[in-house]
């Protein structure tokens, strides 16, 4: 397989050509996609989220998934099987946990069957060793924790605002992210929860928005058990970013 190496800023980054590749009989046509979207989500404010007394959720920003942007369920034929990816459990349970549930399989079922079927459109991530291997390589490379903290963002009992976070990722990769939070109790407060950075079909880095698109407030769960609703950060709102063992606003 070709690959070359991108540097963007210091940043390495694997540059694979897409194929054309489609497995399995589902229909092109009608799961077209134009972008990747590599989500981190911070287990603090999910566990929050979900009103879940989580066990221990790691103090670093695990990973959500990789989603194909306009293209879900691509082929619910192809179904998921962990012995495939058996040689990646050890980083799948430290980078890609299910923080609400000890058996992180359902999570990477879901994630499987509802996007990593429409990502096997790119010879890159046609099998789930695959899909699962260079999400795990790319989320290794974005290291998002270590980028907000070289920035000065860090967990902490004190208030950002949206456009220093997004910053920060601008001023490490060159891209514009897109950050989603949910309301506080407390008045003109949210809570930084997820974090998406974008990739083309070749896997480098690009803006999660396009030229003259403007982010809509959608809301979004990140999976069916959580209670509360995501949406992209209010630019006018104070944000907290909380530390795990704080006491909540």
């Amino acid at each position: 397989m070709k690959y070359h190496v991108l540097c963007l800023l210091g940043i390495g980054y694997l540059a694979f050509q897409p194929g054309n590749s489609y497995r399995k009989g589902a229909e092109k046509s009608s799961h077209e996609w134009k972008k990747l979207v590599l989500t981190h989500h911070w287990p603090v404010s999910v566990c929050k989220m979900s009103d879940v007394a989580c066990k221990n959720p790691p103090n670093y920003w695990t990973l959500h998934g990789l989603w194909p942007d306009r293209a879900e369920s691509c082929n619910n034929s192809w179904h998921f099987n962990e012995a495939e990816i058996m040689d990646l459990l050890p980083e799948m349970n430290s980078f890609w946990p299910d923080v609400l549930h000890p058996n992180h399989t359902q999570l990477w079922k879901h994630e499987w069957q509802k996007h990593g079927t429409c990502a096997a459109t790119l010879c890159i991530l046609d099998s789930q060793h695959k899909y699962f291997g260079n999400t795990l390589d790319l989320y290794k490379k974005t290291d998002l924790s270590s980028v907000l903290a070289k920035c000065g963002i860090t967990p902490s009992s004190k208030y950002y605002k949206v456009q220093d976070i997004k910053n920060a990722v601008e001023k490490i990769y060159g891209v514009v992210p897109k950050v989603q939070c949910f309301p506080s109790q407390e008045q003109g407060v949210q809570v930084l929860t997820q974090i998406e950075i974008c990739f083309t079909k070749e896997l480098q880095p690009r803006n999660c928005t396009d030229a003259g698109e403007v982010h809509q407030g959608v809301p979004n769960r990140p999976w069916d058990s959580i209670k509360e609703e995501l949406c992209v950060c209010n630019e006018t709102l104070q944000t907290y970013y909380p530390p795990i063992g704080q006491q909540w606003v």
